[in-house]
């Protein structure tokens, strides 16, 4: 890439801005020029000191890449903006997302180029900063503090040695039942597979999970599909780790402390710190809590490798896992602030990932729509819109979609859907214990997009710590647990990662709206779950005292489309329907209306493999040239045939059986 000053940028053409996006923060607003306070968003509240995110004017910009050759290094070279910056002391003014040719074009076309960043004396009162930039005029559009982002999560991770000794407890399977990869752990990561064994934790129900097992006969992960992890840094050291990680070749073979790419950072070569804006990760400071290396375990810890635990897109074993980009944004205790945020998620998308994952968020209640959030952390938001959005085919997320998907945790204050997880612009991922029920502490509400285990230390009334979720956290410890609803969205990343994974294997493209539907349609059913009351242990949550116990009914509807589900997502990027029937419970199915409106007079057979029939446990009675009747004793999934004939043209056509511990009303998925 060739990158250039922001100061001695040549006119380029501008894209206009895309159409669909009308809001406050395209267009920006001209304002009382006398006073400008509609022009100012956000607060104060937990905002950087001596900074303040300014977005100018179309005309504004323009005049400003003019006259940049002639203006110093803090100043635009306009006249009454400069004067403002003056007033307030600034020593530093720039772009917040660097120039660089190949992605330009594509800042352009969402306004990005128009967000800069002054830097002034500490000293001075942020309020009266702000006032006295928003009094500039039509130069500039809008003011917004430069808040940092909350973590919202504070839980340390329980050691696996602490969980079980040192040594992997034989968890009660079946000689048939082994598991897929030879991965020690794996019997251990409920969550993957559950099979109700209540030798590992109580409560417990078997099928509880993301039914990704029969997904991995298909595909385990492809290394072109990236998976940015917005959180702390990621381990790239780690055993289980390594060779998932991205790597930005360029930097990790050129010469150090040198923007070898041209992408505007250096060092970058597993991602970027942008908490403390360095190319260098870190990992295991004083204050870090494993947090980012435990989400990058359940996305993509290296597969079938006699090492540790198994991730949901970390491969075969072949270097074929999905890659891992660590965008981290906290450090330290240190927590980054819009700005750097809203850098970490362009850096994704302009470096190739096609799925952001985000595990943090502000408390429940801070912000309650949309347009609330978008007035208040507008670039942030901008940034969202930025990676799931369509960029020029040289800067796409992936050749086999459009934009991205950007999926974020629901939130763990046990009350309404926090931002940006309940942002319409995101998935937004509920949490769920062992047992199907919502986990005490997860956030839900309409804004909930879907659901995935997350574990639920506080409910469970046997060896608590081993229904959280099992994943990699850095040495010396290596794996350990955790929960929240930090946990179920890496489930959801990861099964995402997994579909697109597929699509790549079998050459098909979709766009960022048709796989997001996909996704969400990719569920088993909840309801049923939802019922009665749930008791466990009081917990405090951020000061807010919870009661013990859970009117089930609550949730019905509010935990998102349902619980995830991997192999239907993949039967679905391979246009195969799916034939959903109950655990042990006799499912009539007619096979003609997997034909459409095809005479009536043929007849038709459900053939399936012994392979397959011996997974399910699965008898099948014909009960008619037209209807079969279907039995399973297992939950699992494979492939069948429905089989008939038009004169001499023999007709197949594939369908899933999926069985799973109950079934929807309607029948299950098509």
């Amino acid at each position: 890439m060739k990158i250039f000053s922001p100061k001695l940028i040549g006119i380029l053409a501008i894209a206009s801005l895309c159409s669909c996006v009308e809001d406050r923060l395209d267009e920006g607003v001209a304002g009382d020029q006398s006073s400008g306070q509609d022009k100012i968003i956000h607060t104060t509240y937990n905002a950087v000191k001596g900074e303040m995110l300014v977005q100018l004017s179309e005309e504004a910009v323009s005049n400003l890449e003019r006259e940049a050759s002639r203006a110093g290094a803090t100043r635009s070279g306009i006249q009454p903006f400069d004067a403002a910056l003056d007033e307030i002391h600034a020593v530093k003014f720039e772009r917040v997302f660097p120039y660089v040719e190949e992605t330009e074009a594509n800042l352009r076309h969402h306004g990005l180029h128009r967000w800069y960043l002054v830097t002034f004396d500490e000293d001075v009162d942020l309020n009266s900063a702000a006032e006295r930039l928003a009094e500039v005029g039509n130069d500039v559009s809008l003011v917004q503090f430069n808040g940092r982002v909350i973590k919202n999560f504070s839980e340390d991770v329980v050691s696996f040695n602490e969980v079980w000794g040192g040594a992997v407890p034989q968890i009660g399977t079946r000689a048939d039942d082994a598991p897929f990869f030879d991965d020690p752990k794996l019997p251990l990561q409920w969550h993957y597979k559950n099979t109700g064994d209540e030798t590992l934790v109580k409560p417990i129900k078997a099928g509880a999970d993301i039914n990704v097992e029969p997904a991995w006969e298909l595909c385990a992960g492809n290394p072109n599909i990236i998976v940015a992890v917005c959180d702390q840094g990621v381990d790239p050291t780690h055993e289980d780790l390594a060779s998932n990680m991205w790597v930005n070749e360029a930097e990790l073979n050129g010469a150090p402390n040198t923007d070898n790419d041209g992408n505007g950072y250096k060092n970058d070569v597993y991602g970027y710190n942008f908490a403390l804006d360095q190319g260098d990760l870190t990992w295991n400071q004083a204050n870090d809590n494993a947090h980012g290396t435990h989400v990058a375990g359940t996305v993509a810890a290296v597969n079938h490798n006699l090492t540790g635990v198994s991730g949901v897109a970390g491969g075969s074993g072949n270097h074929d896992g999905v890659k891992i980009m660590s965008i981290q944004i906290f450090s330290r205790g240190y927590e980054a602030s819009t700005a750097q945020v809203a850098k970490g998620i362009v850096y994704a998308a302009n470096e190739g990932a096609s799925i952001l994952q985000c595990s943090w968020g502000v408390k429940s209640g801070a912000y309650t729509s949309d347009e609330q959030y978008e007035q208040t952390r507008g670039l942030e938001a901008q940034a969202f819109r930025y990676f799931n959005t369509e960029k020029t085919p040289a800067r796409a997320n992936s050749p086999i979609i459009d934009g991205g998907i950007s999926i974020v945790s629901a939130g763990n204050n046990g009350r309404a859907c926090s931002y940006p997880g309940a942002y319409a612009q995101v998935v937004c991922v509920t949490s769920l214990a062992a047992d199907y029920t919502p986990s005490t502490f997860t956030n839900y509400g309409t804004p909930a997009d879907i659901a995935a285990p997350g574990g639920d230390s506080f409910y469970y009334t046997y060896n608590a710590s081993a229904g959280e979720v099992l994943s990699t956290v850095p040495a010396p410890d290596k794996y350990g647990y955790m929960s929240g609803t930090s946990m179920s969205a890496p489930h959801v990343s990861g099964v995402a990662a997994l579909g697109l994974s597929y699509a790549y294997q079998l050459g098909k493209k979709f766009t960022a709206k048709e796989f997001r539907s996909m996704l969400l349609g990719a569920v088993d059913d909840l309801d049923p779950y939802l019922t009665g009351i749930k008791n466990y242990t009081p917990y405090s949550s951020d000061g807010f005292y919870q009661n013990g116990s859970m009117d089930m009914s609550t949730y019905k509807g509010k935990m998102g489309s349902g619980i995830v589900d991997a192999y239907k997502l993949l039967m679905s990027v391979r246009g195969t329907p799916a034939i959903t029937v109950a655990l042990n419970e006799p499912t009539t199915v007619a096979l003609e209306s997997y034909y459409g409106d095809i005479t009536s007079t043929m007849s038709y057979v459900l053939n399936v493999s012994e392979e397959v029939k011996e997974k399910l446990g699965m008898t099948i009675e014909q009960v008619d040239d037209h209807t079969v009747k279907i039995t399973c004793t297992k939950q699992s999934a494979g492939l069948g045939q429905i089989e008939s004939a038009v004169g001499e043209t023999d007709l197949s056509r594939e369908v899933a059986i999926i069985c799973r511990a109950k079934v929807a009303s309607n029948g299950g998925w098509l």
